[in-house]
C-alpha cells in the first residue's frame, strides 16, 4: 500500500464528488444535514451487497434491482432519519421519486441512481421534503475532503462520529485509490455487509469483477462485525468504480490482488470504526479463533462469542470470565472438543485444556481495562482461523434504544 492521499473518504478517488443538504426528514425543524449524495463524473460500474433480512426497505429493493441490471450508475443518494422500511407501496413510490429527482439534477435516468436510507422503521417517508431539497443537494457536491466529510456526517443517526477510510495502491504503472464512508452504531449483525456504506474507486473494473471484490471484502470485514445481534432492514454496501485512473485490471492478475487488498483494508477500517462507535460502547472487542477445521467454523465461533451478551457485559465490567467465552463457543453450532479449548485475553492464558489457568487472570484483568480487548480461542481441531469484531455492552445501549423514537 502506498501513502494515503490528502483527500479523505469517497472523494479521494479521481472523478468523484460528494455533498450534503438538509431536508428535515426526521422533523422539519431538524438542524442537521440528513441527505448525502455521492456522484461520479462519468457513469460508473456498480456493485452492491444487501441485507438478508426478509423484511427489506424500499431502497434496498430498488438498489439491488439497479445493480442486477448491470447498467452503469452516476450517483448514490442516502438519507438519515427515516428507514423507508415497512412503508408499503407508498415507500416504493417514494424511492422512485427520490431517484428521479436526483436524476433530473444530474441529467441522467432514475435507474442510474442508487438509493439508501437509515432511521426509524415503519414511519411514512416524507418524500416531498426530500425532493424539495434535492436542488440544493446537487449544488452542494464538491470534489474535495469537505464534500466527503459533509456526506459522511449527513448519514449518521445514533453514531457519535463520522467514519471514513482511504487506501492507494500502485499497479501496472497506475495509482488506484479506494475510498469509503459508513454509518452504523446499532442494529449491527450483518449477514452480507452491514449498516450503510459507500465505496468509490477510480480503478477500471467490470461488473462481475467489482461484485466479486466487494463480496469478498465484505465477507472478510463487515460480515465479521456484530454490535447487538440485530440484522437491519436497510443494510447495504455499495461500490462505484468509474475507471478514471485508466489502465486495465485483468481478473486474477497481480493488479487485481492489490486492489482487492486495498478494498479489504478500507472495509476493515470502516468495520472497526463501527465497532468502536457501537451504541453505548466503551471498548472494541476483537475475537480471534484459531485451530479450527475450516475458516467458516472459525468465523462462526468468533461471531458467536462477540455477539454474546454475557461476554460483552463481562468485557464492559473488566471481568476475565473465561467460562462465558467457552460457553458461547459451545453453542456456535460447530463441532469441537471442550477438553482441547485454550483461551487467552490480551496474551494472558486464562484457560488451558478446557480448564482454568488462574495464573493469567490478573494480567487479563489489566488488559480488560483498555479500550481494545483481544480474545484468542484455540480449538485444537485444525489449522483454520477467523476473526470477529464487536463491542462491550453497557447501560448506554439501553438508554439509547429505550428512547429511540422519543
Amino acid at each position: 500500500m502506498s501513502a494515503r492521499p490528502s483527500r479523505a473518504g469517497v472523494t479521494a478517488p479521481r472523478g468523484f464528488q460528494a455533498g450534503a443538504a438538509r431536508a428535515g426528514i426526521k422533523t422539519p425543524a431538524a438542524r442537521r444535514d440528513d441527505l448525502a449524495l455521492v456522484v461520479s463524473d462519468v457513469p460508473a460500474v456498480a456493485a452492491g451487497v444487501f441485507t438478508t433480512n426478509l423484511v427489506q426497505a424500499a431502497p434496498v429493493v430498488w438498489s439491488r434491482q439497479v445493480v442486477r441490471r448491470g447498467r452503469r450508475v452516476r450517483a448514490v443518494l442516502l438519507n438519515s432519519g427515516n428507514a423507508n422500511a415497512c412503508t408499503g407501496k407508498a415507500g416504493d413510490q417514494a424511492t422512485r421519486a427520490s431517484a428521479a429527482a436526483v436524476a433530473v439534477g444530474l441529467g441522467c435516468t432514475p435507474h442510474e441512481v442508487l438509493v439508501a436510507s437509515t432511521g426509524v422503521i415503519g414511519v411514512p417517508f416524507p418524500v416531498a421534503r426530500l425532493t424539495a431539497a434535492v436542488p440544493a443537494l446537487t449544488r452542494a457536491v464538491r470534489a474535495d475532503a469537505r464534500g466527503a466529510r459533509a456526506a459522511a456526517n449527513a448519514i449518521l443517526t445514533t453514531d457519535t462520529r463520522i467514519k471514513q477510510a482511504v487506501v492507494q495502491v500502485r499497479a501496472n504503472g497506475k495509482t488506484y485509490t479506494v475510498g469509503g464512508m459508513a454509518k452504523g452504531a446499532g442494529m449491527i449483525h450483518p449477514q452480507m455487509a452491514t449498516m450503510l456504506a459507500v465505496l468509490t474507486t477510480d480503478a477500471p473494473l467490470r461488473g462481475a469483477q467489482a461484485q466479486k471484490l466487494l463480496r469478498n471484502a465484505s465477507d472478510e470485514t463487515f460480515n465479521t462485525l456484530t454490535v447487538d445481534g440485530d440484522t437491519s432492514t436497510n443494510d447495504c454496501v455499495l461500490l462505484l468504480a468509474n475507471g478514471a485512473a485508466g489502465g486495465r485490471i485483468a481478473s486474477g492478475s497481480a493488479a487485481e490482488t492489490k486492489l482487492a487488498a486495498a478494498m479489504r483494508q478500507v472495509c476493515g477500517e470502516l468495520a472497526e470504526a463501527v465497532a468502536a462507535d457501537g451504541e453505548g460502547a466503551t471498548k472494541v472487542l476483537v475475537v480471534q479463533v484459531r485451530g479450527a477445521r475450516t475458516a467458516h467454523d472459525a468465523r462462526q465461533v468468533a461471531r458467536t462469542i462477540a455477539a454474546s451478551n454475557l461476554v460483552k457485559t463481562a468485557v464492559h465490567g473488566g471481568d476475565p470470565n473465561w467460562g462465558r467465552v467457552l460457553a458461547a463457543a459451545g453453542r456456535a453450532g460447530v463441532k469441537l472438543d471442550p477438553a482441547a479449548l485454550e483461551l487467552s485475553i490480551g496474551g494472558h492464558w486464562v484457560a488451558r485444556k478446557g480448564a482454568a489457568h488462574p495464573a493469567g487472570e490478573r494480567g487479563a484483568a489489566r488488559h480488560l481495562r483498555g479500550k481494545r480487548v483481544e480474545i484468542v480461542l484455540y480449538l485444537g481441531a485444525g489449522a483454520a482461523s477467523g476473526t470477529a469484531l464487536g463491542s462491550d455492552l453497557s447501560a448506554g445501549y439501553i438508554r439509547i434504544n429505550a428512547h429511540y423514537r422519543t
